[in-house]
């Protein structure tokens, strides 16, 4: 393995070790005891756009980064332009990186709410939802994505 320093945008990273994001996993208290690993880049857990914009308050709770260690990536989620403009905008007041989800396959993610990896049968809306995202903001906009969303649509390349 080749440990060496990388630039997202305007973000220097002291490694290429990251702390993936994982529901359930990344909270504060995991990321933090993370920390002493010295991992270059940490996420959160999903934040759901949705939450954000009506105002969830559990949902809000997950963005708690206080005292932490820099920089941090938010990974956000949802199926469409307006929520995931807005949620990228809420972040973007405490994330160095802002990380769109494309590539939960979890059926309350992907096909209860057409996000996720779902949202790879529809390259239209990942131009839409991704434009609006990266317009909205000054931090860098990262993108997690599967080969496709099943083996026999495989686009990711598209």
């Amino acid at each position: 393995m080749f440990v060496k320093k990388i630039k997202i945008g305007n973000v220097e990273l002291k490694n290429n070790i990251f702390l993936a994001p994982m529901a359930g996993i990344t909270d504060r208290a995991f990321r933090v005891v993370c920390e002493k690993f010295e991992p270059g880049l940490v996420y959160t857990e999903m934040i759901s756009s949705k939450g954000l914009f009506h105002n969830d308050s559990k949902t809000k709770l997950l963005l708690n980064m206080e005292d932490e260690k820099r920089p941090i990536a938010v990974q956000i989620f949802g199926s469409d332009a307006e929520s995931m403009k807005y949620a990228a905008e809420y972040v973007s007041k405490y994330a160095d990186i802002i990380d769109i989800n494309m590539g939960c396959p979890v059926p309350k993610v992907a096909i209860k709410s057409q996000a996720g990896a779902a949202l790879l049968k529809n390259p239209q809306k990942i131009y839409e939802i991704v434009s609006a995202v990266v317009k909205s903001v000054n931090v860098p906009v990262t993108v997690k994505i599967r080969s496709g969303w099943d083996n026999n649509s495989i686009n990711a390349v598209e």
